[in-house]
Order: C-alpha cells, then sequence, then structure tokens
C-alpha cells in the first residue's frame, strides 16, 4: 500500500445514499399525503347539508294573506286568533318557518304571512 486512499474504499468520503422505498412504504406514504383530502372530502359530505338552506321552503304564492302586527301584539297572540282550534305552539312553529324568523319577536308594524285553506294554519279572513 502506498497510502493512497481508493475513492470506493471505506476509508475514503463516505458517498451520500439514496432513499429506497419498499411497495409498502410507497403505499403508506401515498395514504399518509391523500389523508387531509379524504379528511376534506368526508367533512364536506357529512356537513354538505350544513351548507343547504336551512330554512323552510315556504307556501306557493297565493296560499297564504298577509298581516300587520299591531302594537302589543305576539306570534301567541296571533297564532290564538288565527287557528283557536289548534294548539298555538305549533302554530306558533309555523309562523317561524313561514315567515324565516329567526326568534319568535315580532314588532308593531311587521308583516307576516299567514298560511290560507286547509294544509296549514287557518286564516281569520279579517283585516288586522
Amino acid at each position: 500500500m502506498n497510502g493512497t486512499v481508493e475513492p470506493g474504499s471505506a476509508e475514503g468520503m463516505a458517498r451520500p445514499t439514496r432513499l429506497r422505498l419498499t411497495v409498502r412504504g410507497r403505499r403508506v406514504l401515498a395514504a399518509l399525503a391523500a389523508l387531509p383530502a379524504v379528511i376534506a372530502l368526508s367533512a364536506a359530505v357529512v356537513g354538505g347539508g350544513a351548507a343547504l338552506a336551512s330554512r323552510d321552503a315556504g307556501a306557493p304564492a297565493g296560499s297564504f294573506q298577509t298581516v300587520t302586527v299591531a302594537a302589543g301584539d305576539s306570534l301567541w297572540s296571533i297564532a290564538e286568533e288565527i287557528a283557536p282550534d289548534r294548539d298555538p305552539r305549533d302554530v306558533v312553529d309555523e309562523l317561524v318557518r313561514l315567515n324565516a324568523l329567526d326568534s319568535v319577536a315580532v314588532r308593531a308594524g311587521q308583516s307576516l304571512a299567514i298560511p290560507m285553506g286547509s294544509d296549514g294554519v287557518a286564516s281569520t279572513g279579517e283585516g288586522r
């Protein structure tokens, strides 16, 4: 030996190693890379109904009349007046859904749609 180091020997510079993945390793890496997309898609499918309008469609045109809330009126008093033979809680719920109200509070001068006929709240026929 003359003191020189051969390029491929262990005493020479260490060669950089290449990353070698097995078939199983590539599958695991692909699954980890796809995981955020799968989670996002799952969340979109599960919560997709929330993205739709949350209010009911309402009544077809011409199947309701409009009344104006008088001072001192509440949805409960209006419900008792327009449908005395029905449970006021059910009528108030129908009025809230039909008018897309955020709460049961109403103010004087506010217009409310009141369903007409046998398919919903009976109308009073009176002008308020």
